[in-house]
């Protein structure tokens, strides 16, 4: 099962992910996750991604190409996989459907999540995460068993800094300016599925289980 999730920032895309990958066992594959792996492990790859970032530079789309590509080369993605927060762009789209052809691999279904900006606000101002284990919760929608600590690891949650209104109200702008003609390109491809990501979670999860079947 090869899946995308689609969705602007405080969609819900790393919740829904969580309860996939208990599905069907199948990892979740985030590009800054993966670019920073590649970065620690000192792959070609990696190490090219690095000289860009060490100069402050964005890196460039072939590169993260490269570096998905040796992780879908890995064992673990025989079954399929999540994409989360890849493709960002048409052109990241066109090489990552190029790239897919080449490995010899097909999407199953985009899944795009689709929120409100306001709710997004309110969901992503709120938040607290893990910096151990990554794990995320809300002070109001999703607090933790025990106030400031991890369920988890039992870690101090932090607010992350970019995690304010301004900065969140640009990366929307920014999402919807970037990823609005991703929609008519999935859309043509007949993969993509839209989901009211405003519903309750576990109505969201039942619904993306009764799609992908």
């Amino acid at each position: 099962m090869n899946i995308m999730l689609f969705g602007a920032p405080g969609a819900g895309k790393g919740t829904q992910a969580k309860f996939l990958i208990e599905k069907y066992g199948i990892p979740q594959i985030s590009t800054g996750d993966i670019l920073r792996a590649a970065i620690k492990e000192g792959t070609a790859m990696g190490l090219e991604a690095k000289k860009f970032m060490d100069d402050g530079k964005l890196v460039p789309d072939s590169t993260i190409i490269g570096i998905i590509k040796d992780r879908l080369s890995e064992d673990d993605c025989k079954k399929g996989f999540i994409l989360d927060g890849f493709p960002r762009t048409l052109a990241q789209a066109e090489a990552l459907e190029v790239l897919m052809k080449e490995m010899n691999i097909k999407l199953d279904k985009v899944i795009s999540l689709n929120v409100p900006d306001e709710l997004i606000l309110g969901r992503i101002v709120g938040r607290k995460v893990c910096p151990v284990c990554g794990a995320s919760f809300h002070v109001e929608f999703n607090p933790p068993k025990v106030e400031g600590k991890c369920d988890l690891c039992g870690a101090d949650l932090i607010t992350r800094k970019d995690d304010n209104a301004e900065t969140v109200t640009k990366r929307l702008t920014e999402y919807h300016s970037q990823t609005a003609p991703l929609f008519d390109f999935y859309q043509s491809r007949g993969v993509l599925v839209d989901i009211d990501g405003t519903k309750k979670m576990e109505d969201i999860t039942k619904e993306i289980f009764d799609i992908l079947g």
